[in-house]
């Protein structure tokens, strides 16, 4: 039976958690963008790597530091499950602690992949300066009214993302690696398209989850619909037709792709 000194040491153990909640998703954004989820796949089924030996495997060896840093950052997503972790032994040519690590079962959906189906682009668009800044105006928000984009930056979310190059190409990263991961598992399970002949995907982006159902079912003639500008920049799909249509007073694109 729980005394109350155990609940307030739980309490306490659960506000310090809330205090520094941004440290685990700010250390695995860092571990994304170093690659260190795919140097760790690479190195085989089950690998287990020290911090060390992922360190050699960066970019850039300017750091002397790197490992000692990698490694505490490592411990921290072994603690949340993120990565497993062997027990800490005595390095043979230091007198520093080495630790092995490799992937826990939630680490295979950050993975990068040349196909998408990764939720890396997601988390890192999520984890984006352009959008944690967002957050710092919804005090804003709640007392004066508005949306968070036009508060923080002066104009819509779309708006912006054509201003902004980068972010813009974060953003497609998102879609593209979004996309795939969840449309594969709903086609699996969902037959809903079965006997469809037409399907129009309304703001469909640059077409990917269409494609996804039209390669499935060929007999369904799919429509997507969206912006010229978004259209014209996504990439070509087998049997597919761009017609430019101007009835809403500015240029909507339907991109038609055939079985």
């Amino acid at each position: 039976m729980a005394t109350s000194s155990d609940e307030e040491d739980y309490h306490l153990q659960y506000a310090l958690q809330l205090a520094s909640a941004s440290t685990l998703p700010m250390v695995f954004k860092a571990v994304i963008e170093l690659g260190v989820l795919e140097i760790i796949e690479k190195a085989g089924p089950a690998a287990m790597l020290s911090a060390s030996q992922i360190a050699s495997q960066l970019p850039t060896q300017n750091n002397p530091d790197a490992p000692i840093v990698l490694d505490r950052m490592l411990c921290l997503l072994a603690s949340h499950s993120i990565l497993t972790c062997s027990p800490a032994t005595e390095n043979q040519d230091s007198d520093q602690v080495q630790r092995l690590y490799g992937l826990a079962p939630v680490a295979k959906y950050f993975i990068r992949k040349e196909d998408g189906g990764s939720l890396s682009p997601y988390f890192r668009v999520i984890h984006d300066k352009v959008i944690l800044d967002l957050w710092y105006h919804l005090k804003d928000v709640v007392l004066q009214g508005g949306a968070l984009f036009q508060k923080a930056y002066g104009m819509s979310s779309m708006e912006y993302v054509k201003k902004d190059p980068r972010f813009g190409e974060v953003f497609g990263g998102f879609v593209r690696g979004f996309n795939p991961l969840f449309m594969k598992r709903i086609l699996d399970i969902y037959d809903g398209f079965e006997g469809l002949t037409s399907l129009v995907d309304v703001g469909g982006g640059d077409g990917s989850v269409l494609n996804m159902i039209v390669s499935k079912y060929p007999a369904i003639k799919g429509i997507n619909f969206d912006l010229a500008s978004v259209i014209e920049n996504s990439p070509s799909y087998p049997g597919s037709d761009l017609i430019i249509d101007f009835s809403f007073g500015y240029p909507i694109s339907l991109a038609m792709t055939t079985s």
